[in-house]
């Protein structure tokens, strides 16, 4: 058992550094076919008043100079020893400039991600429950208008409507100026961009939820049970919800990667200092090092929680865990 285990989870953790390694191949290289001069980055206007040599010693200095191939090799061999660069438009060390800035996103996305998680699941218990029901009904076709408006949009009709015309709210930061260390100003901030980032994904995985329950209601098992005169509620938590739950958590876990999306264009919308906004800046201004080391950091978190709900869905669904050794890893293949 125990060895089965060890290679089990050994699967899991080569997959993911394959993953992680595949992830920087292609952002590297692809991050050097954006159009633009990273000089520019860190030399500011001086680069047009540059001389050619000047130009090449300012590319050697970067270690710009060397083929693509050769600054990928570079940087990973840097990356593997802990040394991930210098931003070329803040010149500082880049994990300097992302530890500003990520607990804003944590907070926001995990905020989010949390109201999205407790929400939906309640939501949807309620439309099962009320099946066919005209609370159901109107929650569908709500939340099948409401998710189909674009974030970028609703962001701009709430700050319009809750920032202009009802000055009730600030339109954008994440705290007033000088004020970092006020709870309550922080989240005033998080009201409008939170609330976008839960409605743009609130429904959609609501009616997921409403569907795995409805079809868990119709199985004959349930049926037995609503024969037998067991309490409706007792069917609900006792029966169906544990069934639902590992595929819950499932389609949570992968819809990190949407609401993380979602995450990074509300906060340039609402101009919230966070990741979102960072990778944004590192990719305009050919920020090489800074957009390497956002998009790992992103993708690591995706790809993560796509294996651990793989994972977690294997070790609570037994219908899962029977196919779980059709794949040998090592073998090279599909059996």
């Amino acid at each position: 058992m125990k060895s089965k285990n060890f290679f089990y989870y050994g699967r899991k953790i080569i997959l993911f550094l394959f993953s992680l390694w595949a992830l920087s191949l292609v952002v590297f290289y692809i991050a050097h076919l954006i159009p633009g001069d990273p000089l520019v980055s860190y030399y500011g206007e001086r680069v047009e008043k540059m001389s050619g040599e000047e130009r090449l010693q300012a590319e050697e200095r970067l270690g710009l100079n060397a083929p693509v191939h050769v600054q990928y090799i570079r940087w990973l061999g840097n990356a593997l020893q802990g040394d991930l660069g210098i931003s070329f438009k803040y010149k500082m060390d880049v994990r300097q400039v992302i530890k500003g800035r990520i607990g804003n996103t944590l907070l926001l996305g995990g905020m989010g991600f949390g109201l999205i998680f407790v929400l939906s699941l309640l939501l949807g218990i309620l439309c099962a429950q009320q099946e066919g029901k005209m609370i159901d009904r109107i929650l569908c076709q709500l939340g099948t208008v409401v998710s189909c408006i674009p974030e970028f949009w609703m962001s701009l009709w709430l700050i319009y409507l809750f920032a202009i015309c009802f000055p009730l709210l600030p339109l954008s930061g994440a705290y007033d100026m000088g004020e970092a260390e006020n709870v309550w100003g922080r989240i005033r901030h998080l009201i409008l961009p939170v609330t976008v980032v839960v409605m743009g994904h609130l429904w959609y995985f609501a009616y997921l939820i409403r569907n795995k329950i409805l079809e868990e209601i119709r199985a004959d098992y349930i049926l037995l049970a609503k024969a037998k005169g067991l309490d409706r509620r007792k069917i609900m938590s006792v029966h169906c919800l544990p069934n639902v739950f590992p595929s819950y958590l499932s389609i949570m876990a992968v819809s990190v990667s949407h609401i993380l999306g979602g995450t990074y264009v509300v906060e340039m919308v609402f101009s919230y200092p966070g990741i979102g906004t960072l990778a944004y800046e590192s990719a305009r201004y050919q920020d090489y090092n800074l957009l390497m080391v956002l998009c790992m950091l992103s993708g690591a978190v995706v790809i993560f929680c796509n294996i651990a709900a793989q994972t977690v869905s294997e070790r609570m669904d037994p219908r899962i865990r029977a196919v779980e050794g059709d794949k040998d890893f090592f073998k090279g293949g599909w059996r």
